[in-house]
């Protein structure tokens, strides 16, 4: 895959965690309902917790956008996606779009996973 489809991909992956972390700050109550009830009584205030998970999602937006050992934000995008989208199921008219998201954050993890497992890959030279 060349650089720019790369990046790309990384702008498409990162927007659908960037918009989300502006949105619980700026509406957080419009957000509450799609984050899983086991989630919500966990002991954290609900305040609190909006703003856990929007710097969850700024970070992950970030780092994928930087590029850097994007193998590891691009697997736990995917398992976040997919586990929205598991948690959320009753509301699929609404998550559908994560799995495709998750393709994309997997397709990600995937063509950059020699980052990870390079050391273990690697052929072993006899002495």
């Amino acid at each position: 895959m060349s650089k720019t489809s790369n990046f790309l991909l990384r702008i498409a992956l990162a927007f659908a965690f960037l918009y989300p972390a502006y949105g619980f700050w700026t509406n957080p109550n419009d957000w509450l309902g799609y984050i899983p009830l086991f989630v919500r009584t966990i002991g954290f205030s609900q305040d609190v917790l909006l703003m856990l998970i929007a710097g969850l999602h700024l970070v992950l937006a970030l780092w994928i956008l930087s590029g850097w050992k994007i193998f590891l934000p691009s697997a736990a995008a995917a398992t976040l996606l997919l586990a929205i989208v598991f948690f959320d199921f009753a509301n699929f008219e609404v998550v559908f779009r994560d799995v495709s998201i998750a393709a994309i954050a997997i397709a990600l993890a995937i063509q950059n996973r020699h980052e990870v497992f390079k050391k273990m890959l690697a052929p072993k030279h006899a002495i």
